[in-house]
């Protein structure tokens, strides 16, 4: 797969599937996750409506560059925040969404891309987000997928599925396939599979395994704080999609983030959890196909 340096000194591994002429849609997937968790059926699927699909590593994740000794003072983090002194948190953090929003926004520019349609899960959704507030010229559409605003208020995932998140994993690779099973805490109650669950662990461990990268992307989520004021003067034409059973981000976060972007269209979508079951990415796909092309018809 190619990589892109950035003037910034971070690299960014990507691949693009579709016609290299057609319109650019840039993935930007969630917290730890590689690239390769959006399932190549579904990137194929969104390039089948036209468009040239970019997936890229988030900066500590996958192949792109690494923080290595990069520490983390998460209590320090969060008493900043709750301190109401965001600017303190940033500067203890080792980087912000702003920061992770560059990467993607530089990756374009390498590409010699002007704009693009942005999807974002999870993490890469607040990403999105963050892209089309700081840079919106940047952004033809913004797609908020399983993401929320920042706001402690919405969205709060229930203990189980944070318990699950956040508890550390074996570190060995057998027992981190094992450990995939956990995974289906948040997952589609209807489609949900421990044998899916283990076909993506194996993939993800032997590709790039970088646990050291977690506790660096979490403190640059909680560092940045909410949006809400931000997203309530985006002028984007936005779509929000969340699955009624996500226990991860529960559905408020999406409804919030559609509350407050002006026009956003929000889709919640029945047997849908914090993932991307294969049953449903005509329904996944289909809404971002009607999204973007109706914008285009604008």
């Amino acid at each position: 797969m190619p990589s892109a340096l950035l003037p910034s000194g971070i690299t960014i591994e990507f691949d693009v599937t579709g016609d290299a002429g057609a319109p650019p849609l840039l993935l930007i997937m969630g917290f730890t996750a590689q690239m390769i968790d959006w399932p190549e059926g579904f990137v194929q699927r969104l390039a089948s409506f036209g468009r040239q699909v970019i997936r890229f590593d988030n900066r500590d994740c996958g192949l792109s560059t690494k923080l290595d000794g990069a520490m983390v003072d998460m209590g320090a983090i969060v008493a900043a925040m709750f301190a109401n002194d965001a600017p303190a948190a940033a500067a203890i953090a080792p980087y912000t969404l702003s920061d992770m929003a560059a990467d993607a926004v530089g990756l374009l520019d390498a590409l010699g891309i002007e704009s693009a349609d942005i999807v974002g899960a999870s993490l890469g959704g607040m990403v999105a987000q963050t892209i089309a507030i700081e840079h919106p010229t940047k952004v033809r559409t913004l797609i908020s997928i399983m993401s929320s605003t920042g706001e402690i208020e919405f969205g709060m995932g229930t203990p189980q599925a944070m318990t699950a998140l956040l508890t550390p994993g074996p570190t060995d690779r057998d027992g981190y396939i094992d450990a995939s099973s956990r995974w289906k805490v948040w997952q589609s109650k209807r489609y949900a599979s421990d044998e899916n669950n283990r076909a993506r662990a194996t993939k993800s461990f032997d590709r790039s395994f970088y646990p050291q990268g977690a506790s660096r992307q979490l403190a640059a989520v909680v560092a940045s704080g909410s949006r809400a004021d931000a997203l309530r003067a985006l002028q984007t034409p936005t779509l929000v999609i969340h699955g009624l059973d996500d226990q991860l981000i529960t559905p408020s976060g999406g409804e919030r983030t559609a509350d407050l972007i002006p026009g956003a269209k929000l889709v919640l979508v029945d047997d849908m959890g914090h993932d991307l079951p294969e049953p449903l990415w005509d329904t996944i796909v289909g809404a971002i196909g009607d999204h973007v092309h109706a914008t285009v018809m604008r």
